[in-house]
């Protein structure tokens, strides 16, 4: 094969790959690679499968360390912690840095900057294979006109946010541009949701809160649900 076929063929494979696929009601993507935890110690080996069976898991991309909106949501998923644990929910971090930069940003102080105080795993993808595996990489890798591999495209993750069951399925996600911070409140309330499914077997409508009345998935329970509202 020729180069210049030989570049063609790389273009249209590139051109060919399906974006941003969705996850939900699938296997979560495996990984192991380093993260740090307890917001002090590097561990060489952290994946998502300790939880399988134990816990369900909010497992977040931010795009970089030592940024701006990205404090306030890593912050702000702290601040509700608490809440999640209450919830058997394990909180996981992740961007495209590496392991000692997020170390060296939870050892800065918030005053500063710095997200010093948070507690939940930060995962290391330097590599960008975990984000480009979930699909929220912002950018990506092609060919060039001379046949050499380039990624174009900003190499960090939106802002992704993936609800993850005990069995290790994919229950909800959602994609945010980099400009545009999450509502913690809005992945407790989804969490809330599912437990709920979970624990009665009943679905929950639009704008459905803990305490709030949901329904039966059948013709006579969305009949009667809609007479009442």
């Amino acid at each position: 094969m020729s180069t210049f076929a030989l570049r063609l063929f790389h273009k249209i494979i590139s051109n060919l790959k399906i974006k941003n696929m969705s996850l939900v009601g699938k296997k979560a993507p495996l990984f192991n690679v380093p993260a740090v935890i307890d917001g002090e110690e590097i561990v060489e080996s952290f994946s998502l499968e300790q939880y399988w069976g134990k816990k369900d898991v909010i497992f977040f991309f931010y795009p970089k360390d030592f940024t701006f909106v990205c404090p306030t949501e890593i912050h702000a998923f702290q601040e509700k912690l608490a809440e999640f644990e209450k919830r058997n929910v394990a909180v996981v971090g992740a961007s495209c840095d590496s392991e000692e930069t997020h170390l060296a940003w939870l050892m800065t102080a918030k005053e500063n900057g710095g997200i010093e105080g948070v507690k939940y795993p930060l995962v290391a993808d330097l590599s960008k294979t975990v984000a480009n595996n979930y699909g929220v990489l912002a950018g990506d890798w092609n060919y060039n006109d001379e046949g050499q591999l380039v990624f174009e495209g900003n190499p960090v993750a939106f802002r992704g946010t993936f609800f993850i069951d005990k069995e290790g399925i994919v229950r909800h996600e959602s994609i945010n541009d980099l400009p545009l911070g999450r509502n913690i409140n809005e992945m407790l309330r989804i969490v809330d949701a599912w437990q709920y499914v979970e624990k009665h077997g009943e679905v929950c409508p639009a704008n459905w809160e803990e305490g709030k009345e949901a329904m039966n998935a059948t013709r006579d329970g969305v009949a009667s649900y809609l007479a009442s509202h």
